[in-house]
């Protein structure tokens, strides 16, 4: 969050697991892929990204590894009971002197393991301040009952959390998704640095503290579960500043941006000319996203192979401009568009996607910048990342020019293969 050095514009705070993910319905990622676009396009640079999930960290790098997420600002895990910040998820050790308070694990799962009604989760979302388990919703209210009156007889102050029809979560009573909004919020403000709108996102019953937070904007998505229905039904429905979204997942969080009017809500891959729509851009990062979305629909064959779309793409680098390869190499950057006519179509029907993340934008002197992101490629399941550096410069009303790009293997990268990376 250092990086921003004023309020920001937007803070967006989502479940993963069918909010910004659709499990269900979207094997291709298409809505999470939208979204991912309009964030590094529209804000990225100005705003926050906080995912908020019931995973544990190790279940969380899992995800990532399966769906094209981009790196959050923050990330709120297991419940609500861990914070952790940036690419390196540095832990927020004062959120972990919190769940210390009047909680003891040996204790809880001493008291739990005397109910016959509940089944233990696998062993990764076991963590030192929560446990899960399985319960059936018959008995969930007697059950909850029952353990909260033994452990507060034994000092321990707790939050029990039903989610999904069946899980049972036993936490720190200072936890949850809620709290952790709240303290990022509080953290914020002293800081200076309050978020000018917040909007939450959810769909199950562990989201629901998420929309109690006062001040913020909230969507339930289409496919919410019952729970979070009931509680929208008996709380929120009549509250102008939460909405039932008429889209899944992560197409809803778009809805919800529109609805709110919290900003630019038409992702670039909405838009199916970039020729033919030329935005008024004074963020050199836009140049960026559209270019490799571009660069993906080339390659899958779904933008016309014609003279315009590489002439375009030439005239705005600079004639001296070049490009460093992943393998070292440099090459002219007019060069490197005229290679991509012959790999026109040669993704069609494979899979093949591309996404930016952590795109940053900076002015260095009057006129130039350098535009610093992840640059994805995957095709099937195998997928390949370069840290990306974009020099720019530009003058008023002439819009940018494309100096050099230099790309190395990123470190998340699972495959580094020099041989088939253009650019």
């Amino acid at each position: 969050m250092e990086r921003l050095t004023s309020p920001p514009r937007l803070m967006i705070v989502s479940d993963l697991d069918d909010t910004m993910v659709d499990h269900h319905n979207d094997n291709e990622n298409h809505s999470l892929l939208r979204f991912n676009s309009l964030w590094e396009d529209a804000y990225r640079h100005d705003s926050l990204l906080v995912f908020s999930t019931g995973r544990a960290k190790k279940m969380y790098k899992k995800l990532r590894k399966e769906r094209p997420l981009l790196t959050p600002d923050v990330i709120v895990t297991s419940v609500g009971t861990e914070i952790s910040y940036g690419k390196s998820m540095v832990a927020d050790e004062n959120w972990v002197e919190i769940m210390n308070n009047k909680w003891n694990r040996g204790i809880v799962e001493e008291e739990t393991s005397k109910f016959p009604e509940l089944t233990l989760q696998a062993e990764t979302e076991q963590m030192p301040h929560k446990l899960s388990f399985h319960v059936d919703k018959s008995k969930v209210q007697e059950v909850t009952k029952e353990i909260y009156q033994r452990l507060e007889k034994r000092g321990l102050e707790i939050k029990i959390i039903f989610s999904g029809g069946k899980a049972l979560d036993v936490i720190p009573k200072g936890g949850g998704k809620g709290q952790a909004l709240a303290y990022l919020l509080n953290k914020l403000k002293t800081e200076g640095k309050l978020p000018l709108n917040t909007l939450v996102c959810g769909d199950s019953g562990n989201d629901t503290e998420l929309f109690t937070i006062p001040n913020v904007y909230g969507v339930l998505v289409r496919n919410a579960q019952e729970e979070l229905l009931e509680w929208y039904a008996e709380n929120g429905k009549h509250n102008s500043s939460i909405i039932h979204a008429s889209d899944r997942c992560a197409g809803g969080i778009i809805e919800a941006i529109g609805h709110f009017q919290l900003g630019p809500n038409i992702s670039p891959r909405d838009v199916s000319d970039f020729l033919e729509c030329k935005a008024d851009n004074v963020n050199p990062g836009h140049e960026v996203v559209e270019f490799f979305l571009f660069y993906e629909r080339w390659r899958r064959g779904e933008v016309e192979n014609c003279e315009a779309y590489t002439e375009s793409l030439k005239a705005s680098c600079d004639p001296a401009g070049f490009f460093v390869h992943p393998s070292g190499a440099e090459k002219s950057l007019r060069d490197t568009i005229d290679e991509l006519g012959k790999y026109h179509g040669d993704k069609k029907d494979k899979k093949f996607r591309v996404w930016t993340d952590q795109v940053l934008a900076t002015e260095t002197t009057r006129g130039t910048w350098i535009v610093n992101l992840d640059k994805w490629e995957q095709t099937g399941n195998k997928r390949k990342c370069c840290t990306t550096t974009v020099k720019f410069t530009s003058k008023e009303n002439e819009g940018f020019v494309w100096e050099n790009v230099q790309q190395t293997w990123s470190d998340e990268s699972e495959v580094k293969d020099d041989n088939n990376w253009i650019i």
